[in-house]
């Protein structure tokens, strides 16, 4: 492949890309905050119902369509359970259980899932130089999931709630891959509103369930913005410019622009809600990011 047709050479994908990373650096923030009022399960739901509500408008509006070729829709699929039916429900789970600080180190592998779903779903495995950047950045969460006892606030970080996190890492990796390929058919724009609909419908039938309107209307305004702000920026448009960047600049090493993404996430724990800067924060921070980068380079 010649050096123009590189995607990461792409200077407006890879700044969409950062862009969109950064708005997702908050979402750990966000989510601590809508759990701190609202129930996890009501929470996570609230999330991408409120996004379908100003998506089913805006396909309606514009007369969008689902994708044709039976391929992109099961690529739609895949993409709408696992980026707005489980990783919603996975991370705010995992976020009840754990600190903001915690579950944004996490998310820092998204890029090595992302690269690894990729590949495994493309057959074209990277070179051996990646695969050790993704082996000291998984070494870096198995730090953070594994030395947090005894080193954190009590109650503020656990072993459930950094799994439930990974777990949900891993779901929104294959959302992200397989809706980045569904986007070439019909564009980023479509399949993230129909992925969004989709989502909502099968999460439609928890509402009565985990919903109270007593316990909503008891919920303060700090918890209502964290809601607002995963429905509309992370999942919404977020998710939108993400497809759109991994589709024009290649998912593989457009998708390492998140490793900056737990920075973001960090420093914001730090500083708006005063967590820890704990020992194995540190390790798992220098690991993560060095490995990340280090497959970078490789790819």
């Amino acid at each position: 492949m010649s050096e123009r047709t590189v995607p990461a050479a792409d200077p407006l994908a890879a700044g969409v890309a950062l862009a969109v990373v950064v708005f997702w650096g908050a979402s750990p923030l966000a989510t601590k905050l809508a759990v701190g009022g609202i129930d996890p399960a009501a929470a996570a739901v609230l999330r991408t119902v409120l996004s379908a509500l100003i998506a089913l408008p805006l396909i309606l509006v514009h007369g969008l369509k689902l994708p044709r070729s039976t391929t992109a829709r099961r690529s739609l699929a895949v993409s709408s359970l696992g980026g707005f039916v489980f990783f919603p429900l996975l991370f705010t789970f995992g976020v009840g259980r754990t600190s903001a600080g915690h579950a944004a180190l996490i998310l820092g592998i998204l890029p090595v899932l992302t690269g690894l779903i990729a590949a495994g779903l493309e057959r074209h495995w990277p070179r051996g130089r990646w695969w050790v950047g993704c082996v000291i950045a998984m070494a870096g969460t198995a730090v953070l999931v594994g030395a947090r006892a005894g080193l954190d606030r009590p109650g503020e970080a656990t072993a459930l709630g950094d799994l439930l996190v990974l777990a949900g890492a891993v779901a929104a990796a294959a959302g992200y891959v397989t809706g980045a390929r569904a986007s070439r058919e019909t564009g980023s724009w479509t399949i993230t509103l129909w992925g969004i609909v989709i989502g909502a419908l099968v999460l439609l039938p928890l509402l009565p369930v985990v919903i109270s309107p007593s316990a909503l209307a008891a919920a303060g305004t700090a918890a209502w913005g964290g809601v607002l702000y995963l429905a509309i920026v992370s999942s919404l448009l977020g998710y939108a410019a993400w497809y759109w960047a991994l589709g024009r600049g290649g998912i593989g090493r457009t998708g390492l622009t998140q490793f900056l993404q737990p920075l973001v996430g960090v420093v914001l724990a730090l500083t708006i809600l005063g967590e820890p800067l704990t020992v194995p924060m540190m390790v798992a921070t220098a690991a993560i990011l060095g490995g990340v980068a280090w497959a970078r380079r490789a790819s």
